[in-house]
């Protein structure tokens, strides 16, 4: 591993990917991650889904009217979900976990980018939330927060450009 200040400023999006198939270690390493991350309270409330069917990738690139078409490509989804009646913070405590593992695919030369779906919709108004709870068979107690595309990246990009940081924004009192 590159040291932590070098390993952020390469963590970028990628949303294509080679047909190269994620191992199962890298898998394990990724999940290992999220269930690392720390939660409110400890209460690790958040459960995921490891999706790497085509099929339901395919059907999983239609759950949004813009910004989801690549998971088609992707060798390797996870869902991150949460329970809003057992923790408050589901919404934090998941963020906080699927950006563990978009981390740790950094870490392991994987390419990852999260998908929102919690609020969002098709073009047709059909809920995000409740198109993916149909293909994965969620249960109803359980609330999908994103998508987290996972493989090999088939595009370079460059790192973070520290000449663009809007340190402007930072206040200190």
């Amino acid at each position: 591993m590159v040291d932590f200040k070098t390993l952020v400023q390469q963590r970028r999006s990628h949303r294509r990917f080679t047909d190269e198939t994620v191992s199962g270690d890298d898998v394990k390493l990724l999940l290992r991650a999220a269930l690392m991350s720390p939660t409110s309270k400890g209460l690790r409330v958040w459960q995921f889904v490891v999706i790497d069917d085509k099929t339901d990738l395919v059907r999983l690139s239609e759950v949004k009217s813009m910004g989801c078409s690549f998971v088609a490509g992707a060798p390797l989804v996870v869902a991150v979900l949460g329970d809003d009646k057992e923790d408050d913070c589901w919404v934090e405590d998941g963020s906080i976990a699927a950006f563990a593992m978009q981390l740790q695919a950094e870490d392991l030369g994987l390419g990852s980018c999260w998908v929102q779906i919690r609020g969002r919709a098709t073009a047709d108004g059909e809920s995000s939330e409740e198109l993916v709870r149909g293909i994965l068979d969620i249960p109803s107690h359980l609330r999908v927060l994103c998508l987290v595309a996972f493989g090999h990246a088939a595009d370079e990009r460059k790192p973070q450009d520290e000449e663009r940081l809007k340190w402007e924004q930072v206040h200190v009192k």
